[in-house]
């Protein structure tokens, strides 16, 4: 991971300021979509195809139309108008992968954790990962089903989340949706460190 980082940022130039993110989620949510609409490079991914080995392993049936899925992580990376650069990695969304999660984990700053409103359960593992590392998070719904017959508010009481998080509403396969996904990251991230900078301070 470290070597991935490396390149990149000498890629930028050393003057560039780069961070580390996440996109996590469920099984089929829209991760590796949305890592490969918002880059800006051509994006890494690890797909293999489904088999007849993941069925009763993996569930299928929300998704029927999917026929990959991510083993290792995806990658990609955006530079935001103020300079800023996000290298963007994407998680495998089975339980056979979490092993990786910390792996990935590290170095980062932050991290979306997307969701589909009709497998809301499917996140839960995430939320709970990133709470329990202290890791600055928000929720993206990925609207696949059109406009959203849920509110902000609604997704957040059934994630049983703190107010200060937010939740963001977007069509995983649109960049300036993607975009807008990460750029609220990032300010929340901002928000976190200057809220636990000033509790560290007093």
């Amino acid at each position: 991971m470290e070597s991935v980082r490396s390149d990149a940022a000498a890629a930028q130039g050393d003057s560039a300021l780069t961070v580390k993110i996440l996109v996590a989620g469920g099984f089929g949510v829209g991760k590796t979509t949305l890592v490969s609409a918002v880059s800006e490079i051509r994006p890494l991914r690890t797909e293999e195809a489904l088999t007849e080995k993941s069925i009763g392993v993996d569930d299928t049936s929300a998704v029927a139309g999917k026929t990959t899925t991510t083993v290792a992580m995806d990658f990609g990376r955006i530079t935001l108008p103020n300079g800023l650069v996000l290298f963007v990695f994407g998680t495998p969304g089975q339980d056979r992968f979490w092993f990786m999660w910390d792996e990935l984990a590290k170095g980062a700053l932050g991290a979306v954790v997307l969701v589909d409103t009709r497998r809301l359960a499917d996140c839960f593992a995430s939320v709970d990962y990133f709470e329990r590392r202290g890791l600055p998070f928000i929720i993206g719904v990925n609207r696949f089903d059109g406009p959203g017959r849920h509110t902000a508010d609604q997704v957040r009481d059934a994630l049983d989340l703190s107010p200060e998080i937010p939740v963001i509403f977007c069509d995983a396969r649109d960049r300036e949706d993607a975009k807008q996904v990460l750029i609220t990251l990032v300010e929340h991230i901002m928000r976190t460190m200057s809220s636990r900078q000033a509790t560290i301070s007093y």
